[in-house]
């Protein structure tokens, strides 16, 4: 029996496609390596069928039906990804996971969402808002991201200061492995019973199984919200005031330093009518009294480090356009030889300003090279860069660009950072993670042979 008819005998038939749209459709996400192949109409990598389960038990039977056939699998949410994630590297099957988009509760006491892995972000946000709570997720892909998505990669929203990041968030998770067992962890506060379990989940970017819904903190809507723009004349002098804040144990909301490239072009572009410096951005949220307590706080540090107060105008510019920039870059890649990507790194505040420089100073022989500094730590930051250049020639695109990510990962690992704060691994980062897990590594590798010995999850992501 072919692929094909037994995957209908399993879900139906309009559970299951071939057709040569949907297979190139699925077969890239937004790794800018993928969207080169598609504007030379190259399709090196095509999966062999897209299915789309409408329940868990769907799920389970994929699951069993493609590891016994030893078939590769690779889950699906929306395919915002920027590192290759959902590319099927070795064929096989696409399981996309957006039928299973319900909010399942909202407790109300416990403040607590548990919803299905397939839902839309932004849907997903709307939903709580109209109960009066938020999640406080806010990842620049919001509209065209969803919850498994944010789980597989640990991803960070705008407001990750405040709110922390997804792994922060989440409080338990249903899950399946390869062979087609659930794992589902219970619902408390915290739990000292071993190992954290969902965390092998959480992260692993589907190669160890697919998570099907999770449980996780929300927040009351914040009541009042202050949020300015301050100009500094120098990057250190910003990322000074940024470390205080977070010393002394203020928790803004928004907390991004943008160098002078990146403010000339990310907000200077956008219409706001700013000065020639280094723009921060700074709110806070939540109840009133607080909000007002800790703006007063840290407004005040970004004063005595030299900021130049650019009142509330900035901060309400940023917030309406904050999204804006990101959907700018699809136009700009349709050009031929145009390279444009981000890679966002981290690393603690001794070794923050060596980081930055030495990766700007790569990119910089690359084109036009700006950062900006995000989800700060009271221990350190993440710099979040933008390039932009263009390769010699369009055969030449692909060496250009990988080039360009050899030279900034190895600076990144020989500054002591993180090759990726938030956006993962993928298949594009994988040799690079190797370098920075060491040994640990090894470990990585018998986890995925222990619970997927067929490797027919995600194979080739992570570098496995």
């Amino acid at each position: 029996m072919s692929l094909l008819n037994s995957l209908k005998d399993l879900l139906g038939e309009g559970a299951v496609s071939v057709s040569k749209a949907d297979l190139l459709t699925y077969s890239r996400d937004n790794l800018p390596l993928t969207i080169f192949h598609q504007r030379q109409k190259k399709t090196p990598y095509l999966p062999d069928a897209i299915v789309w389960p409408n329940n868990y038990d769907d799920v389970v039977k994929i699951l069993k039906f493609v590891n016994e056939k030893k078939v590769p699998i690779i889950p699906y949410g929306a395919g915002s990804g920027v590192c290759g994630g959902t590319v099927p590297l070795k064929g096989g099957i696409i399981i996309d996971l957006k039928r299973l988009d319900k909010v399942i509760a909202i407790d109300e006491k416990s403040l607590t969402v548990t919803a299905q892995a397939g839902i839309n972000g932004q849907i997903l946000e709307e939903a709580l808002n109209a109960r009066g709570y938020t999640l406080g997720h806010f990842p620049a892909s919001i509209y065209c991201s969803t919850l498994g998505g944010w789980l597989s990669t640990k991803a960070a929203g705008q407001l990750s200061t405040r709110y922390g990041k997804i792994e922060d968030m989440v409080i338990a998770i249903t899950a399946v492995t390869p062979t087609g067992e659930i794992f589902k962890n219970r619902v408390v506060s915290r739990t000292s019973t071993g190992p954290t379990l969902m965390h092998l989940f959480i992260g692993a970017e589907g190669t160890l199984g697919i998570i099907l819904e999770a449980a996780l903190r929300i927040w009351p809507y914040p009541e009042h919200r202050e949020i300015r723009g301050f100009m500094f004349n120098a990057i250190a002098s910003g990322l000074e005031a940024i470390r205080l804040i977070m010393r002394n144990g203020l928790r803004p909301a928004v907390v991004r330093l943008y160098d002078e490239k990146d403010t000339s072009l990310a907000m200077g572009s956008l219409g706001l009518k700013i000065e020639k410096g280094c723009l921060l951005i700074i709110g806070f949220e939540g109840a009133k009294a607080i909000v007002e307590a800790e703006a007063g706080e840290g407004f005040k540090i970004c004063l005595a480090q030299g900021g130049k107060d650019l009142g509330r105008e900035a901060g309400d510019f940023w917030l309406k356009h904050r999204y804006d920039i990101s959907y700018k870059q699809a136009e700009i890649l349709s050009e031929e030889t145009a390279v444009l990507d981000t890679i966002e790194v981290a690393a603690i505040w001794s070794n923050l300003n060596k980081l930055y420089n030495d990766v700007k100073s790569v990119l910089d022989n690359y084109g036009y090279a700006m950062a900006h500094f995000s989800h700060a730590y009271p221990e350190g930051a993440c710099i979040y860069f933008t390039i932009l250049g263009e390769a010699p020639s369009e055969d030449e695109t692909e060496g250009f660009y990988r080039k360009m990510w050899d030279d900034v990962m190895q600076t990144v690992v020989n500054a002591g950072g993180t090759i990726s704060h938030h956006h993962g691994i993928g298949f594009f980062k994988g040799e690079w993670l190797k370098k920075e897990l060491g040994s640990g590594f090894d470990l990585l590798r018998k986890i995925k042979s222990a619970i997927d010995p067929n490797n027919i999850m995600n194979p080739g992501k992570l570098g496995l």
